[in-house]
């Protein structure tokens, strides 16, 4: 089988929490060679046992080789710079001013390694009036915008379900840490690519954020109905609930003959999308009429074969019990040597010309691999061991 695509980059990972951690998974994932560094010293907690084992640790940080380095120390931070000197990547998720206190900011890196590609994430930029403030998903969220158009009118502000901020800057650093090592390949030089949870955020509001910069429109909470394509949302079944999304003439049409409701196409509160929109609260009571008189099963299969997007809401577990889910394979087995079989969340990209990541590595136990990286850099054992007596390692 074929390399992964990432195999000849290598990458050195000083992340923690979930924003770092998201990129550096992405770059793990498809191949790159990942050390991560981790702290050592009488002040560092301890990084093993439940929370390590824990599902949130093992879906972060698989594919990956793990050592311990004191950067607070000489010694510690001379070894990372001679790793630093080889690296493709490094990606840090510090509040904005630590790596600067440690000496291992983009400038210093740089000067070892002037093709270094250094990725930052942290809660609110790299400069600023609130540069240096802790950050974390939550705050973002409130501070993004997000709260307030996210649950029912009136309900007051309401998070959503995962931690999307960390998620979608990790994700984001990773793109454009993949674009800054394309634009290397053309200019021989790295760069610093950096993005904050409170930047994620905000261009995750996509369209809610338009509506105010072009058109002066503050987003209000809307439920479960979508704030501008009606009739989109959360309709009663004889058996529970699903979604149905059926916005636009040409859905509208086809939802209500699937339904058995033509009459609707005629009512003069629905005729157009504006009027179906100003009534959106009468519509959705003369739908949810409809819909509670069957079980949900049988309204997804008639509006699936009427090409009207319908589906269920699933609890998790049947998430991963739906036939497509499984037909994907995003479930991905890792074989732990201490938790034995487990399974997380594999890539959701498919390329035609690559593989797919094969079955994935387990995350490493704490500083599994220091002595193996060290070795690496010409460190014998006597060298090692001192390292270690010394708390530089």
């Amino acid at each position: 089988m074929p390399a992964l695509p990432l195999a000849h980059i290598s990458v050195l990972d000083l992340t923690a929490h979930r924003a770092g951690p998201t990129a550096v998974r992405q770059l793990a994932d498809w191949g790159a060679q990942v050390i991560k560094i981790e702290p050592t010293g009488p002040d560092v907690g301890d990084a093993t046992g439940s929370r390590r084992h824990g599902f949130d640790f093992q879906n972060l940080h698989r594919n990956k080789r793990s050592m311990t380095i004191n950067l607070k120390s000489d010694e510690g931070r001379a070894i990372f710079m001679k790793l630093a000197g080889k690296a493709d990547v490094v990606v840090e998720n510090y509040r904005s001013d630590v790596k600067y206190r440690l000496g291992v900011d983009y400038e210093s890196v740089r000067k070892v390694n002037p093709r270094i590609v250094y990725g930052s994430i942290a809660g609110f930029g790299q400069t600023g009036p609130d540069a240096a403030r802790p950050g974390v998903d939550q705050i973002a969220q409130g501070m993004g915008g997000l709260m307030s158009i996210t649950g029912t009118p009136g309900q007051g502000p309401m998070r959503v379900g995962i931690p999307i901020a960390d998620l979608t800057s990790g994700l984001l650093l990773a793109q454009g840490i993949l674009v800054a090592l394309l634009q290397r390949e053309a200019t021989g030089e790295g760069q610093w690519v950096h993005t904050s949870l409170l930047e994620a955020q905000i261009f995750m509001l996509d369209f809610q954020a338009a509506r105010w910069l072009i058109k002066g429109e503050v987003a209000k909470q809307a439920g479960n109905d979508h704030p501008t394509g009606i009739p989109t949302g959360v309709f009663p079944t004889s058996d529970g609930h699903i979604n149905i999304a059926a916005s636009g003439d040409g859905l509208w049409k086809r939802f209500c003959e699937a339904v058995g409701a033509p009459e609707l196409l005629k009512h003069p509160e629905h005729l157009t999308g504006e009027l179906r929109s100003r009534n959106r609260k009468a519509l959705n009571e003369r739908i949810s009429e409809i819909t509670r008189a069957k079980p949900g099963a049988h309204w997804i299969a008639a509006l699936n074969k009427a090409g009207v997007p319908c589906g269920p809401i699933n609890t998790i577990d049947q998430t991963f019990a739906e036939p497509q889910v499984q037909h994907l394979g995003i479930a991905r087995a890792v074989n732990h040597p201490q938790l034995g079989d487990i399974k997380v969340v594999g890539q959701p990209i498919n390329m035609s010309a690559a593989p797919q990541p094969r079955q994935l590595r387990p995350t490493p136990e704490l500083g599994e691999h220091t002595d193996e990286v060290l070795r690496g850099l010409g460190y014998d054992a006597a060298a090692i061991e001192g390292l270690r007596s010394r708390g530089a390692i």
